[in-house]
């Protein structure tokens, strides 16, 4: 069984409450937009697995160390992490074929800034955009999310705004 914190969009800022939040985690994922290393570093120390991916607004440095596409293994779940992916029924072209043709279990992107955990019942996958963690953006709460992973389901979703 695994703890993991979600997150995606902080744009390069921070904020303590991550590390409050992400305490009992055993992994931390970021679904791109870091914004800047210094970020990446300060996340990778919360946990003892830290996983991210770049986004459109990262630089080289972000981007030499964080591909645009991680697809990994946590437990027995099958899980892809991408910064644009769009949602179920509306996928992003730049993954849409691969869901489709060998779809994970769990699906996580970001960029939208929306907030959505949904159940793709065509494709037999959960979805999650944790929505934004920065303050860029138009998002009016900025939020991120904790999940378990317990063999290859997902359970005890909990969404935090940071107010």
């Amino acid at each position: 069984m695994k703890r993991i914190g979600i997150l995606s969009d902080t744009h390069g800022y921070w904020d303590d409450r991550y590390a409050q939040h992400f305490a009992t985690c055993d992994e931390i994922w970021h679904a791109g937009d870091i914004g800047s290393m210094e970020v990446a570093e300060r996340l990778s120390d919360l946990a003892p697995i830290f996983r991210a991916v770049h986004g459109n607004i990262d630089g080289g440095d972000v981007r030499r160390l964080y591909p645009e596409l991680l697809r990994f293994k946590c437990e027995e779940a099958d899980i892809l992490l991408k910064h644009i992916g769009g949602y179920p029924a509306h996928y992003d072209y730049s993954v849409r074929r691969r869901l489709v043709a060998n779809p994970p279990d769990l699906f996580v992107c970001g960029h939208s800034h929306i907030l959505r955990v949904m159940y793709d019942e065509g494709l037999r996958m959960l979805h999650i955009n944790p929505g934004a963690a920065g303050l860029s953006g138009w998002q009016t709460v900025r939020t991120l999310v904790l999940l378990t992973v317990e063999g290859k389901t997902f359970r005890d979703c909990q969404v935090v705004e940071l107010h």
